[in-house]
């Protein structure tokens, strides 16, 4: 049986993540990259705020896979050909990709994820249940650019980009990844979760729930700068606040100093006066011909999509 390989192609500089926080923090508004959510506590309370009912993106885009898995991939290789190479951006448990195995058979299965030890135990896990797939991990941070060995995409490949993180991205970062996205599979195809535009009362609690899970997922970053930078944030002293942008059709996620403080790190410090904000998640909704629309700037053509029946969330796919 063979196994899975390993290429860390982005190398964790905690130094320059460090210059990056304080950068973001002493900006006229204050903001932090929602990448710094994810240390080891936050990613388990990230896992939780996928379990609540009140947040429904993951559940919502797992029935729509499950209603419509055959005819994507159908869909998907009329674009690719037969065994394609896929391309699973931000691939985590690699559990999403695993489910459309069965249906794309895939000659090769290219995980990417900023460091490829999150990905080991997934792709070794994967590797014994489908053997006759060759399995690559890759440690990229994608969000800056995607760009991977010219080795492992060898004709037309699928890139398989869920869970409505594109959302994430300001509207012209979201319009340079779909672009790299496309240039990435080389004339294949992007499969992508996309969240969809739906009542306020709806997308605030999905981000800003009755437990508290959130707002606790949100806080924790302040534990995460404390490490990084030697930062003296207190947790009790903000609070989460979450709120939708109609303007730009984007909830936003923010930190609120409850009071006037100052906050201090490695000689620099920061004064918030009471009720400033540190901006620390977007996260974008579409309406089917905007995101179509955006697929079209990007440069791709022929597209398809598939939503759930209450129309909350959808899934394209674009040929390159």
């Amino acid at each position: 049986m063979q196994s899975p390989t390993f290429i860390q192609l982005h190398r964790i500089d905690d130094r320059a993540l460090a210059s990056e926080a304080a950068a973001g923090l002493l900006s006229a508004q204050a903001q932090v990259s929602p990448k710094f959510f994810y240390d080891p506590l936050g990613s388990r309370l990230f896992d939780a705020i996928t379990e609540l009912q009140a947040y429904y993106p993951t559940r919502t885009e797992a029935a729509i896979f499950a209603a419509h898995g055959a005819a994507m991939a159908d869909a998907v290789l009329d674009a690719t050909g037969d065994e394609p190479v896929m391309i699973d951006l931000g691939a985590g448990n690699c559990a999403k990709a695993a489910r459309l195995f069965g249906w794309l058979a895939p000659r090769r299965y290219v995980a990417v994820d900023i460091s490829v030890d999150f990905l080991r135990d997934s792709l070794q896990r994967l590797q014994r249940e489908h053997p006759a797939i060759q399995m690559v991990g890759v440690g990229l941070d994608f969000s800056a650019h995607l760009q991977l060995p010219e080795r492992l995409v060898d004709g037309r490949g699928l890139v398989f980009y869920p869970g409505s993180s594109i959302g994430n991205f300001g509207a012209g970062e979201a319009l340079r990844l779909l672009r790299d996205a496309r240039a990435t599979a080389a004339g294949g195809a992007l499969l992508i979760g996309v969240d969809l535009v739906k009542p306020l009362a709806m997308l605030e609690a999905a981000y800003d729930d009755e437990l508290g899970v959130t707002a606790a997922f949100n806080l924790n970053l302040l534990n995460h700068l404390n490490r990084l930078l030697g930062a003296d944030f207190r947790v009790r002293d903000w609070q989460h606040v979450a709120h939708f942008d109609a303007a730009h059709s984007r909830i936003q996620m923010h930190l609120q100093a409850r009071q006037a403080i100052a906050v201090r790190w490695n000689g620099a410090q920061r004064k918030f006066a009471a009720g400033e904000r540190i901006h620390t998640e977007n996260s974008a909704k579409w309406t089917v011909a905007d995101f179509e629309a955006l697929l079209r700037k990007a440069g791709f053509g022929a597209m398809r999509h598939w939503t759930d029946d209450q129309g909350w969330f959808a899934v394209f796919l674009a040929a390159g």
